[in-house]
């Protein structure tokens, strides 16, 4: 896990940290992202792939990387 937030993100809170980093992220994990919150992930899902969207836009080249993976294993 990236942070120990305590918050709990809705589902709606993740749907809209994806789309306003939809520009970022590579085409292929924003679709499989959709797709995965169409599924019914669980709390904890939804809040680790919250923590990976939020401030994508701002992570280096590297960090993205890192991200894209774990977001990748995260929905598969």
């Amino acid at each position: 896990m990236m942070s120990s937030c305590k918050l709990d993100h809705p589902i709606e809170d993740v749907f809209s940290k994806l789309e306003s980093q939809k520009a970022f992220l590579p085409e292929e994990i924003y679709t499989v992202c959709v797709r995965f919150l169409e599924k019914q992930p669980t709390q904890v899902e939804l809040n680790e792939l919250f923590h990976l969207l939020k401030k994508y836009d701002l992570a280096t080249e590297e960090e993205q990387q890192r991200r894209n993976k774990e977001m990748l294993q995260l929905v598969q």
